[in-house]
């Protein structure tokens, strides 16, 4: 545990320069040095007044409370200098065997250690899964989630069933956590910033969410990174697609915002088929995007923390026949300079970002093996599932050790693996369950169900892995027990 003076000094660097000079220095002490002054002057009997003396001191002493202020800060960074000093870089290797024992709350810079309580905004199968993996690891877990049905509330100790704008859930959630999440991107970006300004770190920024919301930020973003990706024009209004937009044709007319699972996408082969789906929209902002000659989609997972450590997870094969995910297999049936090649690309979007946290990067495989990204979540991925069951570490427990300051896992794969969606249509009319028996007696099969009450066309209700000798193994008997479902 930091000691008392250590702690003393960290509260002064976060506090800030202009803290420490103006508001501490100045205006703090600077007021209790001119007191002084006027005291000392009126101890000698130079002056009848002591108020007047007090005023007329005040010019010297916020001058000197400035200037204590910043020997104060000064003093605060050179500790900062002294502890890293006394580092033996002999020792640095041993860091990963060992964690920072700080108290729950502890401030950024410091691991989080159990039984801390971590908040995660939203509380579906991601949050579900989050939950379970920090609990499992011994901290605690607040959700924020309108639902009062909300999956991941069946495992959180505490379920604020509120909106993510409501002030009192939020207050709540910045007093209460020492560390906050989300499970998906389409919360609000402006809550995740008002809780980081009340000194909670919040994990990824709420700068990274809010790109990660608008298709156009999120590929203007990516192609000033220096990353390849699909043509696309930016369509904010009709006059957007007028005169020659035969560059962009045939394309995919996407909404900016909202889309997920294939929803809000129209192909389109000619201007006007372009104008009727932007009408469709309601002619909200969208991005109109080139299509290309695919092999396959491929996802690149990563875990980047505050210090800057990058952990990959092996790269996966993605298949989505009616715009929903529906199987993953990996490793991916490609070239291994292609998969190199992805986890690069994600790796360096992730520094580009800044990025905390756990962060999901899907691209496309060309014909000619070129890779361009496709688009990014800022969070655990769908196609990232089967690491609860085929790699050292999942990617909900990287979310929670990123989040917390802690190094990352290894994501090292343990078996080829493949998985496959639940979705609702898998279940009877009447909301009958599956027929489980042979995913359920196979030894190398894993169900993972998310406790929604309801089964829906299209919702997705949990997942399976299936472990195998190869990929292509793994995938035969994951389509035979599909069949059966």
């Amino acid at each position: 545990m930091p000691s008392r003076e250590q702690r003393r000094w960290q509260r002064v660097r976060e506090g800030g320069c202009w803290r420490s000079v103006l508001l501490f220095g100045a205006l703090g002490w600077g007021s209790a040095f001119s007191i002084l002054f006027a005291g000392l002057e009126q101890w000698t009997g130079e002056v009848q007044s002591f108020w007047l003396a007090v005023f007329n001191a005040l010019p010297l002493g916020f001058l000197a409370g400035a200037i204590y202020g910043w020997s104060r800060w000064g003093y605060a960074l050179l500790a900062k200098v002294r502890e890293h000093h006394y580092v033996d870089p002999e020792e640095e290797p041993k860091r990963i065997k060992m964690t920072v024992k700080t108290q729950a709350g502890a401030r950024p810079g410091h691991a989080i250690l159990p039984p801390a309580m971590l908040g995660i905004l939203g509380g579906g199968q991601l949050g579900r899964m989050f939950t379970v993996a920090a609990k499992t690891m011994g901290y605690r877990v607040t959700v924020l989630d309108p639902d009062p049905h909300a999956p991941a509330a069946d495992f959180a100790d505490v379920h604020l069933c509120q909106n993510y704008h409501d002030a009192e859930a939020l207050a709540e959630l910045a007093r209460t956590c020492a560390a906050i999440t989300t499970e998906f991107e389409n919360v609000s970006a402006d809550s995740m910033r008002w809780l980081a300004k009340q000194g909670v770190p919040v994990s990824p920024s709420g700068e990274c969410v809010a790109i990660a919301q608008d298709r156009i930020a999120e590929k203007n973003f990516i192609r000033e990174a220096g990353l390849a990706i699909a043509p696309f024009l930016a369509v904010n209004t009709a006059a957007d697609l007028e005169g020659d937009i035969s560059a962009w044709l045939p394309g995919i007319l996407k909404t900016a915002r909202l889309g997920y699972d294939g929803k809000g996408q129209i192909r389109v082969k000619t201007a006007e088929e372009a104008h009727i789906a932007l009408s469709e929209f309601k002619h909200q902002p969208c991005v109109l995007e080139k299509m290309l000659p695919l092999k396959c989609e491929i996802s690149a997972i990563v875990t980047r923390t505050a210090a800057g450590e990058i952990a990959s997870f092996p790269v996966s094969e993605n298949e989505h026949p009616t715009g929903i995910l529906d199987v993953s297999i990996v490793p991916a049936r490609v070239k291994p300079e292609i998969a190199e090649q992805a986890q690069a690309m994600a790796q360096q979007l992730a520094a580009a970002l800044d990025y905390v946290g756990v962060l999901a990067v899907e691209l496309f495989i060309q014909d000619d093996d070129s890779l361009v990204i496709n688009e990014i979540a800022p969070r655990p991925h769908n196609s990232g599932h089967f690491t609860q069951d085929a790699t050292l570490t999942s990617q909900f427990e990287q979310q929670v050790r990123a989040m917390c300051n802690l190094y990352p896992g290894k994501p090292d794969l343990i078996s080829p693996v493949v998985m496959v969606n639940l979705l609702g249509d898998v279940w009877g009319e009447d909301g009958s369950e599956p027929n489980w028996e042979v995913l359920m007696t196979a030894p190398n099969a894993k169900l993972h169900l998310y406790g929604k009450k309801e089964a829906r066309p299209g919702r997705k209700m949990g997942h399976y892995n299936v472990l195998g000798e190869s990929a292509d193994k793994a995938l035969e008997q994951a389509r035979a027990i599909q069949e059966t479902l």
